[in-house]
């Protein structure tokens, strides 16, 4: 998990906090879901990406915020379980982004882990969110081929 502590920049991009995710591991209840986003809603707690998977035992859910300082008080205060990591958004331009976001990753020899998409578009261009094995590199790659990555003042904006 990530420390909530943690400063709002990154080696790369100074002064530019990355995007944090937040894995949820709910439990199979109709309703949990409309629950939850209700009590964010109250919260003022806005989800810009969300990816729902159903496993025998439990629903993932994996989540990007406006807030995610205040999600993750949220949720403590909550006694909901979760984990957070950090992961790449990167905006895509037309069609043919998804290609060279793809071939720069494999150029990189990167896993991608998982990608789900944004519901929340800050600059009116789709936006993926990215799970990968190594997001330093894949951060490389993915400028050295003029790919946008995103930082979470893009998102708050």
């Amino acid at each position: 998990m990530i420390d909530s502590n943690e400063g709002s920049s990154t080696l790369r991009n100074p002064g530019k906090e990355p995007i944090r995710q937040f894995v949820i591991y709910a439990e199979h209840k109709v309703g949990w879901l409309n629950d939850f986003v209700s009590m964010l809603k109250e919260e003022d707690i806005h989800i810009l990406a969300l990816s729902v998977s159903d496993t025998t035992d439990t629903a993932v859910i994996r989540l990007i915020t406006n807030c995610p300082k205040d999600l993750a008080r949220f949720l403590k205060g909550q006694s909901i379980s979760f984990t957070e990591r950090l992961i790449l958004a990167v905006e895509l331009d037309d069609t043919s982004s998804l290609f060279k976001v793809t071939q720069s990753l494999l150029r990189a020899e990167i896993n991608i882990h998982y990608i789900y998409s944004f519901m929340h578009q800050p600059n009116g261009r789709p936006v993926l969110a990215m799970a990968m094995e190594d997001e330093d590199i894949a951060e490389d790659a993915l400028r050295s081929h003029q790919v946008r990555i995103l930082t979470q003042d893009d998102l708050s904006r």
